[in-house]
């Protein structure tokens, strides 16, 4: 599992005129199953994504798609981590440690 850190990287006029498209982006990946939640961070300075996927290159290839990125209006930070504890919901996200 991953978490995504947007970090805003110009004035808030610059990406609220780019929103539509990075909201269209997440409906996408939410369709996709690859984003479980997602929201903006408070103060609002960018925005986290919890999302899944087949591994850390793949999740980092699809950030760059973020029209927020590409743009260059806001950085990623990528943390993965293993969900070995989950609530119901997620439980078909849930990990096994390795070994």
């Amino acid at each position: 599992m991953f978490v995504l850190e947007l970090t805003y990287t110009v004035p808030l006029d610059r990406i609220d005129a780019r929103l539509p498209d990075h909201v269209a982006w997440l409906d996408r990946h939410y369709a996709d199953g690859t984003f479980l939640a997602s929201g903006r961070k408070v103060p609002r300075d960018g925005g986290i994504v919890l999302a899944v996927g087949e591994d850390r290159a793949a999740i980092e290839a699809l950030v760059r798609t973020d029209p927020f990125a590409v743009e260059g209006l806001a950085t990623y930070t990528v943390t993965e981590f293993l969900a070995t504890v989950v609530a119901p919901v997620l439980e078909p996200h849930r990990q096994q440690l390795p070994g």
